[in-house]
Parts: C-alpha cells; sequence; structure tokens
C-alpha cells in the first residue's frame, strides 16, 4: 500500500536545495547564451531555405506548363497549315463558285487561327523567358543560402559540443535536486525563475538589498531572512531570499 514516506525537509534544507538548483540552472542559462542567436538564426534560415525550395518548385510548375501551352500551339499551326493545304488542293476540284468561296473562308479562318497561335506563342515564350530567368536566380539564391545555412550549422554543432558533456550533467544534477524539493515550492521556483528577465528566482541579501531588484530590506526582515525558519520573499520583485552566508557556502561547495 503504502509509498515510501520521504523525510520532510527543514526550511533551511530546503532553501539550500532551492538555492543550489538556482545556481545550476544559472549555469545552464550561461551555456546556451553561448549559443547566442545562433539556434534561432538556423532556423529562421532554414524557414527561408524552404521557402524559396517551394518557391523553385511553383517556377519549375510553372515552365513545364509554359512549354506545354507552346507545345500544343505549335501543333495547332500544323494542323491549321495541313488543313489550309487541304482546302487548296480541293479548291482546284470544285464544281462551282459558292464551294470555292466556302474553302476560301475556311483557309481564312484557319490562317487566323494560325496567327492567333503565334501570338500566344510568342507571350507564352517571353512569359516562359521570364520564369526560366527567375528559375536561374532562385537556384543561385538556394545555394548561397544553403551554403550560409551549413556555416551557421557548423558554428552552432561547434558550441553545442564543446558544451554538451557539462549541460547534460548540470540537467541531470539540475533534475536530481527538483526531486527533492516539494512540488508547490518547485512550482513556484519555476513560476518566479520564468518570469525575471534574468532567470534568478533565488538570491542572496547582498549590502541590505535584495540580489535581484536592489530594493533595500529591512533589518527585522534580513534577521528573519538568517535564521532560515521560513521561506520569504522579496516585497518587490517576488523572488525567494536567502542570507549571503548560505550563499557563500554553498558557492565553496561547488
Amino acid at each position: 500500500m503504502a509509498k515510501k514516506e520521504e523525510k520532510e525537509l527543514t526550511v533551511e534544507e530546503k532553501l539550500k536545495a532551492l538555492y543550489e538548483l538556482q545556481q545550476v540552472d544559472s549555469k545552464i542559462d550561461e551555456l546556451r547564451i553561448l549559443a547566442g542567436e545562433l539556434p534561432q538564426e538556423v532556423k529562421d534560415m532554414g524557414d527561408e531555405l524552404e521557402g524559396l525550395k517551394t518557391r523553385l518548385t511553383n517556377i519549375e510548375n510553372e515552365i513545364k506548363e509554359l512549354e506545354t501551352h507552346i507545345s500544343d500551339h505549335r501543333v495547332r499551326i500544323e494542323n491549321a497549315n495541313a488543313s489550309i493545304s487541304r482546302y487548296k488542293e480541293q479548291q482546284d476540284n470544285v464544281r462551282n463558285n459558292r464551294e470555292y468561296d466556302n474553302l476560301s473562308k475556311e483557309i481564312e479562318y484557319q490562317t487566323l487561327d494560325i496567327e492567333l497561335s503565334q501570338k500566344k506563342i510568342r507571350n507564352y515564350t517571353s512569359d516562359l523567358e521570364a520564369r526560366q530567368a527567375d528559375k536561374q536566380k532562385t537556384v543561385a539564391e538556394i545555394e548561397e543560402k544553403t551554403v550560409d545555412l551549413n556555416q551557421k550549422k557548423n558554428e552552432l554543432d561547434t558550441i553545442l559540443q564543446e558544451t554538451k558533456a557539462e549541460t547534460e550533467a548540470l540537467m541531470l544534477r539540475s533534475a536530481d535536486l527538483e526531486k527533492h524539493i516539494d512540488e508547490r515550492l518547485l512550482t513556484a521556483f519555476k513560476r518566479i525563475r520564468k518570469n525575471a528577465h534574468n532567470g534568478l528566482a533565488v538570491v542572496k541579501v547582498e549590502r541590505d538589498s535584495c540580489g535581484g531588484c536592489h530594493s533595500k530590506i529591512p533589518a527585522q526582515r534580513q534577521l528573519d531572512i538568517k535564521q532560515r525558519k521560513k521561506i520569504i520573499v522579496c516585497e518587490f520583485c517576488g523572488r525567494i531570499l536567502v542570507d549571503p552566508e548560505m550563499g557563500e557556502k554553498e558557492k565553496k561547495r561547488k
């Protein structure tokens, strides 16, 4: 039935665990900052490259469509010329003027159809040349962006490799520390840390002030903090406060 009961930590032990967790998480933050904007740059460049590839696919589809239109109209011209030749042969064997005029009209119609197809071929050819130029430009952009992206990826991989072992060890330590902090306190720690611009949820009292927002802390409150009998937060920024001695001891232990 029973879940093994864990020994309830004293307030001082909770504060020590929180302070160490803060130190570990801050170190992880520092290692991540080493990569700077590179992860986002790599993502943005990857998205841009995908956009260019999609654009190239669309251009290639348009080129195929234009080539099909040009081919269709060339076939149409061939068929019209064949019809004109046939109608001219038939004109030599007509029995009356009416048949001759009808054939002349067909020849005229086919001639106009040829002219229309030739005009469309010229328009499609102009569009085709423009799209081929766009394709060439897009291919060049893709090649250039691919080189840039690979360089950025290499930079990022180098930084991540250099810090990988340390980051993994710190993350394991962070996860281990979290197991020993009760859920309510850990949730509060994470909430404060998330809202703090520098990621600091637990800070030392420095020069009678909060180490996070630098607001003055009354003497009686400082005394309470030193006694480590309860969790005390800064009235101004909400960070959890620890006394300077604990901070120094924990730092030496590292």
